[in-house]
Protein backbone atom coordinates (compact mmCIF):
# COMPACT_ATOMS: atom_id res chain seq x y z
CA UNK A 1 0.00 0.00 0.00
CA UNK A 2 1.37 3.23 -0.82
CA UNK A 3 2.16 5.89 1.64
CA UNK A 4 -1.14 8.37 -0.04
CA UNK A 5 -3.33 5.01 0.32
CA UNK A 6 -4.91 4.66 3.72
CA UNK A 7 -6.72 1.29 5.22
CA UNK A 8 -10.68 1.79 4.93
CA UNK A 9 -11.83 3.10 8.40
CA UNK A 10 -14.14 0.15 10.19
CA UNK A 11 -17.55 0.95 9.61
CA UNK A 12 -19.65 1.00 12.99
CA UNK A 13 -24.16 1.53 12.51
CA UNK A 14 -25.69 3.26 14.62
CA UNK A 15 -29.31 2.57 14.90
CA UNK A 16 -31.18 4.68 17.19
CA UNK A 17 -33.16 8.30 17.56
CA UNK A 18 -32.67 11.50 16.88
CA UNK A 19 -32.01 13.77 19.96
CA UNK A 20 -32.36 17.61 19.12
CA UNK A 21 -29.98 18.72 21.89
CA UNK A 22 -26.71 16.77 20.52
CA UNK A 23 -26.51 15.53 23.69
CA UNK A 24 -27.48 11.47 23.03
CA UNK A 25 -28.91 9.81 20.70
CA UNK A 26 -27.32 9.55 17.00
CA UNK A 27 -25.56 12.25 17.22
CA UNK A 28 -23.77 11.04 20.41
CA UNK A 29 -23.07 7.88 18.97
CA UNK A 30 -21.56 9.60 15.68
CA UNK A 31 -18.69 11.30 18.02
CA UNK A 32 -17.78 8.18 20.12
CA UNK A 33 -17.64 5.83 16.93
CA UNK A 34 -15.46 8.85 15.25
CA UNK A 35 -13.67 9.07 18.38
CA UNK A 36 -13.21 5.94 18.32
CA UNK A 37 -11.29 6.27 14.95
CA UNK A 38 -14.61 4.37 13.34
CA UNK A 39 -17.32 5.54 10.56
CA UNK A 40 -20.31 5.95 11.72
CA UNK A 41 -23.31 5.51 9.78
CA UNK A 42 -26.40 6.19 11.45
CA UNK A 43 -30.22 4.97 11.15
CA UNK A 44 -32.66 6.96 12.20
CA UNK A 45 -35.71 4.91 14.29
CA UNK A 46 -37.74 8.11 15.74
CA UNK A 47 -37.43 11.64 16.06
CA UNK A 48 -37.42 12.80 19.64
CA UNK A 49 -38.54 16.25 21.31
CA UNK A 50 -36.41 16.53 24.15
CA UNK A 51 -34.12 19.26 26.07
CA UNK A 52 -31.94 18.87 29.04
CA UNK A 53 -34.72 18.49 31.26
CA UNK A 54 -37.21 15.86 30.07
CA UNK A 55 -38.20 13.85 26.53
CA UNK A 56 -41.44 15.81 25.23
CA UNK A 57 -42.68 13.24 23.36
CA UNK A 58 -41.31 10.92 20.00
CA UNK A 59 -42.20 9.80 17.04
CA UNK A 60 -41.36 6.23 15.45
CA UNK A 61 -39.90 6.44 11.56
CA UNK A 62 -41.96 3.80 10.04
CA UNK A 63 -40.48 0.22 10.68
CA UNK A 64 -39.79 0.02 6.46
CA UNK A 65 -38.31 3.47 6.35
CA UNK A 66 -35.72 1.52 9.16
CA UNK A 67 -35.21 -1.55 7.16
CA UNK A 68 -34.48 0.36 3.59
CA UNK A 69 -31.89 2.44 5.87
CA UNK A 70 -30.09 -0.40 7.06
CA UNK A 71 -29.96 -2.50 4.16
CA UNK A 72 -28.92 0.41 1.78
CA UNK A 73 -25.46 0.35 4.16
CA UNK A 74 -24.95 -3.29 4.82
CA UNK A 75 -25.45 -3.81 1.08
CA UNK A 76 -22.68 -0.89 -0.08
CA UNK A 77 -20.46 -0.88 3.10
CA UNK A 78 -18.63 -3.74 5.30
CA UNK A 79 -19.86 -2.85 8.70
CA UNK A 80 -18.18 -4.26 11.29
CA UNK A 81 -20.79 -3.58 14.71
CA UNK A 82 -23.93 -2.11 15.10
CA UNK A 83 -25.20 -0.39 17.87
CA UNK A 84 -28.49 -0.27 19.21
CA UNK A 85 -30.22 2.36 21.12
CA UNK A 86 -33.90 3.63 21.18
CA UNK A 87 -35.97 1.61 18.62
CA UNK A 88 -39.47 3.50 19.73
CA UNK A 89 -42.13 1.22 18.43
CA UNK A 90 -42.28 -2.78 18.72
CA UNK A 91 -42.43 -2.66 14.80
CA UNK A 92 -39.24 -1.38 14.79
CA UNK A 93 -37.99 -3.77 16.98
CA UNK A 94 -39.22 -6.28 14.74
CA UNK A 95 -38.10 -4.27 12.26
CA UNK A 96 -34.36 -4.54 13.42
CA UNK A 97 -34.55 -7.91 14.18
CA UNK A 98 -34.99 -9.47 11.04
CA UNK A 99 -31.99 -7.09 9.63
CA UNK A 100 -30.00 -8.67 12.35
CA UNK A 101 -30.79 -12.36 11.51
CA UNK A 102 -29.61 -11.71 7.83
CA UNK A 103 -26.04 -10.63 9.16
CA UNK A 104 -25.27 -12.60 12.12
CA UNK A 105 -21.57 -12.27 12.06
CA UNK A 106 -22.15 -8.81 12.71
CA UNK A 107 -20.91 -7.73 16.45
CA UNK A 108 -24.29 -6.33 17.99
CA UNK A 109 -23.94 -3.33 21.27
CA UNK A 110 -27.52 -3.02 23.06
CA UNK A 111 -28.57 0.17 25.06
CA UNK A 112 -31.79 -0.59 25.99
CA UNK A 113 -33.29 2.63 26.11
CA UNK A 114 -36.64 2.20 28.37
CA UNK A 115 -36.71 5.92 29.57
CA UNK A 116 -35.11 9.18 29.80
CA UNK A 117 -32.88 10.47 31.97
CA UNK A 118 -35.52 12.54 34.09
CA UNK A 119 -37.78 9.18 34.07
CA UNK A 120 -39.82 9.57 31.01
CA UNK A 121 -41.04 5.99 29.22
CA UNK A 122 -39.49 5.61 25.97
CA UNK A 123 -40.89 1.40 26.29
CA UNK A 124 -43.87 -0.09 27.16
CA UNK A 125 -44.15 -3.78 28.44
CA UNK A 126 -44.60 -5.16 25.34
CA UNK A 127 -41.59 -3.49 24.20
CA UNK A 128 -39.96 -4.73 26.50
CA UNK A 129 -40.47 -8.29 25.89
CA UNK A 130 -39.94 -8.18 22.26
CA UNK A 131 -36.76 -6.88 23.30
CA UNK A 132 -35.69 -9.80 25.53
CA UNK A 133 -37.12 -12.55 22.96
CA UNK A 134 -36.06 -10.61 20.02
CA UNK A 135 -33.18 -8.94 20.01
CA UNK A 136 -31.30 -10.35 23.37
CA UNK A 137 -30.31 -13.68 21.41
CA UNK A 138 -29.04 -11.81 18.82
CA UNK A 139 -26.74 -9.03 21.18
CA UNK A 140 -23.01 -9.46 21.63
CA UNK A 141 -22.83 -7.04 24.72
CA UNK A 142 -26.31 -5.85 26.22
CA UNK A 143 -25.06 -1.98 27.96
CA UNK A 144 -27.87 -1.49 30.81
CA UNK A 145 -28.00 0.73 33.66
CA UNK A 146 -29.61 -0.61 36.94
CA UNK A 147 -32.26 0.24 36.13
CA UNK A 148 -32.72 -1.21 32.84
CA UNK A 149 -31.49 -4.38 33.98
CA UNK A 150 -34.14 -4.46 36.68
CA UNK A 151 -36.48 -4.39 34.15
CA UNK A 152 -35.48 -6.34 31.42
CA UNK A 153 -35.16 -9.38 34.44
CA UNK A 154 -38.48 -8.09 36.99
CA UNK A 155 -38.14 -11.59 39.18
CA UNK A 156 -34.57 -11.46 39.61
CA UNK A 157 -33.95 -9.91 43.38
CA UNK A 158 -30.35 -8.16 42.81
CA UNK A 159 -28.18 -6.98 40.23
CA UNK A 160 -26.19 -9.78 39.56
CA UNK A 161 -29.08 -12.16 39.19
CA UNK A 162 -30.29 -10.02 36.86
CA UNK A 163 -27.24 -10.23 34.59
CA UNK A 164 -27.35 -13.75 34.76
CA UNK A 165 -31.01 -13.50 33.76
CA UNK A 166 -30.35 -11.72 30.85
CA UNK A 167 -27.33 -13.94 29.95
CA UNK A 168 -29.53 -16.75 29.57
CA UNK A 169 -31.75 -14.65 27.56
CA UNK A 170 -29.14 -15.15 24.94
CA UNK A 171 -26.67 -12.13 25.74
CA UNK A 172 -23.33 -13.45 25.45
CA UNK A 173 -22.18 -10.78 27.50
CA UNK A 174 -23.99 -8.10 29.36
CA UNK A 175 -22.16 -5.00 31.01
CA UNK A 176 -24.63 -3.52 34.20
CA UNK A 177 -23.49 -0.06 34.90
CA UNK A 178 -24.40 1.52 38.65
CA UNK A 179 -24.59 5.47 37.81
CA UNK A 180 -27.80 5.09 39.43
CA UNK A 181 -26.90 3.11 42.34
CA UNK A 182 -26.53 4.57 45.99
CA UNK A 183 -22.55 3.91 45.86
CA UNK A 184 -19.47 6.90 46.58
CA UNK A 185 -18.14 5.64 43.29
CA UNK A 186 -19.62 4.60 40.37
CA UNK A 187 -19.25 0.30 39.79
CA UNK A 188 -19.60 -0.98 36.72
CA UNK A 189 -19.88 -4.90 36.26
CA UNK A 190 -18.47 -6.97 33.31
CA UNK A 191 -20.62 -10.35 32.74
CA UNK A 192 -19.98 -12.80 30.29
CA UNK A 193 -20.44 -17.02 30.44
CA UNK A 194 -22.47 -17.36 33.29
CA UNK A 195 -20.43 -15.70 35.70
CA UNK A 196 -18.84 -11.98 36.56
CA UNK A 197 -16.08 -11.62 34.84
CA UNK A 198 -14.86 -8.21 36.05
CA UNK A 199 -15.54 -5.27 38.38
CA UNK A 200 -14.74 -1.36 37.71
CA UNK A 201 -14.62 1.28 40.06
CA UNK A 202 -14.95 5.05 38.63
CA UNK A 203 -15.19 8.37 40.32
CA UNK A 204 -18.77 9.92 41.10
CA UNK A 205 -18.46 12.82 38.90
CA UNK A 206 -21.27 16.03 40.46
CA UNK A 207 -24.27 16.86 38.35
CA UNK A 208 -26.67 14.27 35.88
CA UNK A 209 -25.49 13.77 31.97
CA UNK A 210 -27.50 13.33 29.41
CA UNK A 211 -26.03 10.86 26.70
CA UNK A 212 -23.87 8.55 28.76
CA UNK A 213 -25.21 5.24 27.93
CA UNK A 214 -25.04 5.98 24.32
CA UNK A 215 -21.36 7.40 24.78
CA UNK A 216 -20.50 4.15 26.12
CA UNK A 217 -22.44 1.88 24.03
CA UNK A 218 -21.44 3.17 20.84
CA UNK A 219 -17.25 3.69 21.72
CA UNK A 220 -17.63 -0.12 22.57
CA UNK A 221 -19.33 -0.88 19.32
CA UNK A 222 -16.47 1.09 17.77
CA UNK A 223 -13.74 -1.00 19.92
CA UNK A 224 -15.45 -4.35 18.49
CA UNK A 225 -15.28 -3.12 14.96
CA UNK A 226 -11.67 -2.95 15.36
CA UNK A 227 -11.20 -6.49 16.42
CA UNK A 228 -10.76 -5.27 20.39
CA UNK A 229 -12.07 -8.70 23.14
CA UNK A 230 -14.81 -7.59 24.88
CA UNK A 231 -13.59 -7.43 28.34
CA UNK A 232 -10.57 -5.17 26.38
CA UNK A 233 -13.03 -2.90 25.20
CA UNK A 234 -15.29 -2.52 27.76
CA UNK A 235 -12.44 -0.95 30.23
CA UNK A 236 -11.44 0.79 27.13
CA UNK A 237 -15.17 2.33 26.74
CA UNK A 238 -15.53 3.25 29.98
CA UNK A 239 -12.25 4.88 30.14
CA UNK A 240 -13.14 7.07 27.15
CA UNK A 241 -16.94 7.83 28.45
CA UNK A 242 -15.49 9.08 31.69
CA UNK A 243 -13.09 11.78 30.17
CA UNK A 244 -15.59 12.70 28.12
CA UNK A 245 -18.65 13.26 31.36
CA UNK A 246 -15.41 14.64 33.01
CA UNK A 247 -14.24 17.09 30.31
CA UNK A 248 -18.61 18.09 29.94
CA UNK A 249 -20.57 20.89 30.07
CA UNK A 250 -24.00 22.78 30.61
CA UNK A 251 -25.38 24.20 27.79
CA UNK A 252 -28.94 23.70 29.01
CA UNK A 253 -31.06 24.36 32.50
CA UNK A 254 -30.48 20.96 33.60
CA UNK A 255 -28.31 18.11 32.50
CA UNK A 256 -25.10 18.32 31.49
CA UNK A 257 -23.71 16.85 28.03
CA UNK A 258 -20.86 15.03 27.49
CA UNK A 259 -17.50 16.39 25.64
CA UNK A 260 -17.08 13.53 23.24
CA UNK A 261 -14.13 15.65 21.49
CA UNK A 262 -12.33 16.25 24.73
CA UNK A 263 -9.62 15.08 22.95
CA UNK A 264 -9.78 16.97 19.63
CA UNK A 265 -9.40 20.06 22.49
CA UNK A 266 -6.38 19.00 24.33
CA UNK A 267 -4.82 18.55 20.95
CA UNK A 268 -5.53 22.21 20.42
CA UNK A 269 -4.03 22.86 23.72
CA UNK A 270 -1.22 21.01 23.21
CA UNK A 271 -0.52 22.34 20.06
CA UNK A 272 -0.88 26.01 21.40
CA UNK A 273 1.79 25.15 24.24
CA UNK A 274 3.99 23.95 21.67
CA UNK A 275 3.82 27.22 20.11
Amino acid sequence: MSDDQQAPLPVVMSIAGLDPTGGAGLQADGEAIVSMGCHACPVITAATVQDTVRVAGFAPIAPEVVIAQARAVLEDMPVHAIKIGLLGSLENIEAVHGVLADYPGIPVVLDPVLASGAGDELADEEMIEALRELLLPQTTVLTPNSQEARRLAPQSDNLEACAMSLLEQGCDFVLVTGTHENTPQVINTLYGGNRRLEQYRWDRLEGRYHGSGCTLSAALAALLAQGEEVPGAAREAQEYTWQALYHGYALGMDQHLPNRLFWATAADEDGDAAN
